[in-house]
Protein backbone atom coordinates (compact mmCIF):
# COMPACT_ATOMS: atom_id res chain seq x y z
CA UNK A 1 0.00 0.00 0.00
CA UNK A 2 1.32 3.20 -0.74
CA UNK A 3 0.37 6.93 0.73
CA UNK A 4 0.18 10.37 -0.33
CA UNK A 5 0.52 12.85 2.30
CA UNK A 6 -0.82 16.63 1.56
CA UNK A 7 -0.12 19.38 3.63
CA UNK A 8 -2.93 21.78 3.66
CA UNK A 9 -3.40 25.55 4.81
CA UNK A 10 -5.58 26.23 7.91
CA UNK A 11 -8.91 27.84 5.62
CA UNK A 12 -8.58 24.47 3.56
CA UNK A 13 -11.84 22.06 2.97
CA UNK A 14 -10.62 19.24 4.22
CA UNK A 15 -14.01 17.38 3.40
CA UNK A 16 -14.48 18.89 -0.05
CA UNK A 17 -10.35 17.65 -0.49
CA UNK A 18 -11.37 14.30 1.03
CA UNK A 19 -14.26 13.75 -1.62
CA UNK A 20 -12.19 15.04 -4.60
CA UNK A 21 -9.43 12.88 -4.03
CA UNK A 22 -11.74 9.60 -3.16
CA UNK A 23 -13.06 10.76 -6.49
CA UNK A 24 -9.66 9.41 -8.35
CA UNK A 25 -9.65 5.94 -10.08
CA UNK A 26 -7.52 4.03 -7.50
CA UNK A 27 -8.21 5.56 -4.19
CA UNK A 28 -9.50 3.27 -1.83
CA UNK A 29 -9.81 5.52 1.45
CA UNK A 30 -8.72 8.66 2.49
CA UNK A 31 -8.16 9.67 6.03
CA UNK A 32 -7.59 13.21 7.59
CA UNK A 33 -4.75 13.33 10.04
CA UNK A 34 -4.17 16.18 12.59
CA UNK A 35 -0.80 16.56 13.43
CA UNK A 36 -0.91 19.29 15.49
CA UNK A 37 -3.84 17.03 17.17
CA UNK A 38 -2.69 13.93 17.90
CA UNK A 39 -4.73 13.24 20.91
CA UNK A 40 -7.47 13.08 18.56
CA UNK A 41 -5.84 10.37 15.86
CA UNK A 42 -5.56 7.94 19.48
CA UNK A 43 -8.96 8.76 20.07
CA UNK A 44 -10.11 7.82 16.91
CA UNK A 45 -7.67 4.50 16.64
CA UNK A 46 -9.45 3.69 20.44
CA UNK A 47 -13.04 4.13 18.56
CA UNK A 48 -12.00 1.90 15.33
CA UNK A 49 -10.53 -0.67 17.71
CA UNK A 50 -13.82 -1.03 19.88
CA UNK A 51 -15.76 -1.28 16.67
CA UNK A 52 -13.49 -3.70 15.05
CA UNK A 53 -14.21 -5.83 19.06
CA UNK A 54 -18.18 -4.86 18.69
CA UNK A 55 -18.40 -6.18 15.20
CA UNK A 56 -15.30 -9.50 15.44
CA UNK A 57 -13.57 -7.86 12.47
CA UNK A 58 -10.79 -9.51 14.34
CA UNK A 59 -8.62 -10.03 11.16
CA UNK A 60 -8.75 -6.47 10.48
CA UNK A 61 -7.40 -5.75 13.91
CA UNK A 62 -4.96 -7.90 13.79
CA UNK A 63 -3.74 -6.48 10.60
CA UNK A 64 -3.51 -2.71 12.13
CA UNK A 65 -1.65 -3.79 15.31
CA UNK A 66 0.62 -5.48 12.96
CA UNK A 67 1.15 -2.83 10.59
CA UNK A 68 1.41 -0.21 13.56
CA UNK A 69 4.29 -2.92 15.29
CA UNK A 70 6.39 -3.35 11.70
CA UNK A 71 6.44 0.65 10.96
CA UNK A 72 7.66 0.98 14.57
CA UNK A 73 10.34 -1.48 13.80
CA UNK A 74 11.33 -0.13 10.51
CA UNK A 75 12.06 3.47 11.52
CA UNK A 76 14.50 2.09 13.88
Amino acid sequence: MKYLKINTENQADLEALKNAVLQLKGVATVEIIDDENPESELKKAFAKTKEQLKTGDYETLVNDIFDIITKNNSKK
